[in-house]
């Protein structure tokens, strides 16, 4: 028996599986948080109240994320915003997509370079941006804008942003943890007095958390990050009504080998397809490392939609 995938499928399953990412990456910090307060030498009610300063640092990060992330991102991009008035096409594109999605209409940017790309960004759908590099609106036909633009208006209706946003806290909060830790051993800031009992134990489980647990949460936030891209192009097609515009964009941005200058790793996620040409690592590492799905996949699951949706 076989089983037919509509958008809608790709959107539920995918939305499924980025909450079940994100709800075992919560539990992986706050062991992570402990086992390296464990080894610092801390009781376990102590490893405990490490764990709530970490969480509480991780609560700062987010605010100031969630309140100026959007306006750092457009400001390393080089992004200008635009009025209706200097391009009312691309407006009327923006425009008519968010009534469909009864989304409202975000503010939009342009990126003066001929690579061909896009991004949203904004904590919310009251307080979103969407931007565009010149190239693309110069080397795709509406169609395939109109596929872009759902993409990225997709991404700022499933707050994905506020959620990359959170993800890149809480790696940022293992990070320095274990980073913390690591010094600690060379600068004699851990408990010496290890002659309790599992005291060793603790110090061999943290050092070696605070090796593994880094690259850990940078997996989990690549797959978080992957899996958005793709719930992104089935809740597109849902405006759109029409997968090939999207598929036959995907093709013709990953063809296109100009590099995005203002791109950087810290902002390549955001991009529609990532930005840094010829980066992306091939083979089945790709699965683990890459910012976004291989465009092959992408344009495979928008082809299953075509007459589903």
């Amino acid at each position: 028996m076989s089983t037919v995938n509509t958008a809608w499928d790709h959107v539920s399953g995918n939305i499924f599986k980025t909450w079940l990412i994100m709800f075992f990456f919560s539990i992986f910090t706050v062991i992570v948080a402990y086992v390296i307060a464990l080894g610092f030498g801390y009781d376990e009610v102590g490893g405990l109240g490490i764990v709530g300063f970490a969480m509480i640092l991780a609560g700062i990060m987010n605010f100031v994320s969630y309140f100026w992330s959007d306006k750092i991102v457009l400001g390393i991009s080089g992004a200008k915003p635009i009025l209706e008035k200097d391009n009312k096409e691309l407006y009327r594109v923006v425009e008519n997509l968010c009534i469909a999605g009864g989304l409202p209409l975000p503010k939009i940017y342009l990126i003066n370079d001929s690579a061909p790309n896009a991004f949203a960004t904004g904590r919310d759908p009251k307080h979103a941006a969407i931007c565009f590099t010149t190239g693309i609106l110069s080397k795709l036909n509406k169609q395939e804008l109109e596929g872009v633009t759902a993409h990225e208006l997709s991404h700022v209706g499933n707050r994905d942003t506020l959620l990359m946003a959170v993800v890149s806290v809480l790696v940022g909060t293992i990070a320095t943890l274990a980073d913390f830790f690591m010094r600690s051993l060379w600068f004699g800031g851990h408990n010496n007095d290890r002659d309790n009992r599992g005291g060793q134990i603790y110090m061999i489980l943290a050092i070696a958390t605070a090796i593994l647990a880094p690259i850990i949460a940078m997996l989990i936030q690549l797959a978080v990050s992957r899996r958005r891209e793709f719930l992104a192009d089935a809740s597109g097609v849902l405006l759109t009504r029409y997968p090939e515009g999207l598929a036959s964009a995907l093709k013709k941005i990953s063809g296109d080998k100009e590099a995005l200058e203002v791109a950087n790793r810290g902002t390549a996620h955001l991009y529609i397809i990532n930005p840094l040409k010829g980066k992306d690592v091939a083979g089945f590492m790709a699965g683990l490392f890459n910012t976004h799905p291989p465009i092959e996949k992408r344009i495979a699951a928008l082809h299953e939609m075509e007459g589903r949706v």
